[in-house]
């Protein structure tokens, strides 16, 4: 699967999605010796994300558009144990699971990047909207995409700079627009393709049949900050703090989920300023080339807004109280001086 092109060889992840296509073209004109594949990664029911029959058939003519070699790797069983089973049990633990976040630590820059070594391939490319640059002492930096509507640096800050030395993000320094501009000039059918929005392994508007069938969830009760019972509801695995619609429940003003309970099944709902907090207690701590300085900003949502903290070893500590993070939920590290460059992940406790 391997020859030496003039720069290198270099695996390109193709979901058949603009992003990945535009990506593989972008290397083939640069002068390496591409080859593209596509994860075939759930054997369920779906009709988003890039786990679809249509998806890897796009991915398989625009690698032929490209001339270069296109395979379809069988990581099923992979992503059921590592990624579909964790967001079954996280939910089940009460928790907020991200498994787009999951099946980048331990599919695409795990399983992936273990075959592309397999092969001898030097290089593995996606069609992620971050960037890769050589930093200080040639070091590996990893950091925002140009497009800040479209950056996904939260989604891969989990990555080292052991990992980055391999890894490439070809359309990161482009705008979404001019990635679909460049699809057009060159005719990729996957030029004007939607972008995919949804959880892959589960249909549009199924994430409650999804949970009803795979967590065992448990009736309980909506509480209020003191204890009290505020009404009933069918299953704590759907609530998710910070969450509004969708309660049930009718209080004449604005309530949000505040804490979920999986051991007594308790949902406790409150006012947006019952959501604040100073700080947030986190596991999995990562950083992309050794701790950072005190000072750091962190993102707690795939496009949200970044905001100035102290990392305290466990802890991640606020300037100024912020809305609580749900527990599971990925929290990404930034450079307090430099915004754009990613120092490391945690997850909220």
């Amino acid at each position: 699967m391997s020859s030496m092109g003039s720069l290198g060889s270099v695996m390109v992840a193709m979901s058949g999605g603009v992003d990945s296509s535009v990506a593989a073209a972008m290397l083939v004109d640069e002068g390496y010796d591409v080859t593209g594949v596509t994860l075939k990664l759930w054997g369920g029911d779906s009709d988003t994300g890039c786990c679809s029959a249509s998806d890897t058939d796009d991915a398989r003519r625009v690698a032929d558009q490209l001339g270069i070699a296109h395979y379809v790797f069988d990581f099923t069983d992979s992503f059921h144990g590592d990624v579909v089973d964790t967001y079954v049990a996280d939910h089940v633990a009460g928790l907020t699971p991200n498994p787009c976040v999951e099946c980048n630590r331990t599919i695409k820059f795990g399983r992936l990047l273990e075959r592309v070594d397999a092969l001898g391939i030097d290089l593995l490319a996606t069609g992620h909207h971050a960037r890769v640059e050589i930093g200080p002492g040639g070091r590996r930096q990893l950091l925002r995409g140009h497009d800040s509507a479209k950056d996904q640096s939260y989604v891969v800050a989990m990555l080292s700079e052991a990992q980055l030395q391999r890894v490439r993000f070809p359309v990161g320094r482009l705008t979404k627009a001019d990635v679909r501009e460049h699809a057009a000039r060159i005719g990729l059918r996957t030029a004007t393709k939607p972008d995919s929005q949804d959880v892959c392994f589960i249909t549009r508007g199924g994430r409650r049949e999804f949970l009803r069938e795979h967590v065992a969830d448990r009736a309980g009760s909506f509480v209020d900050g003191a204890g009290n019972v505020i009404g009933e509801h069918d299953g704590y695995a759907r609530f998710t703090v910070g969450q509004r619609r969708g309660l049930g429940i009718a209080m004449g003003e604005r309530r949000f989920v505040v804490d979920v309970d999986a051991g007594s099944a308790a949902v406790t709902i409150g006012t947006p300023s019952d959501l604040l907090r100073d700080e947030v207690s986190v596991r999995d701590v990562t950083f992309v080339d050794g701790p950072p300085l005190a000072e750091i900003s962190v993102q707690a949502r795939a496009h949200g807004p970044a905001v100035a903290a102290r990392l305290d070893g466990g802890r991640v500590l606020f300037a100024a109280p912020q809305l609580r993070v749900a527990p599971g939920q990925l929290i990404a590290l930034y450079d307090a001086h430099d915004p754009d460059v990613v120092v490391g992940s945690a997850v909220a406790r």
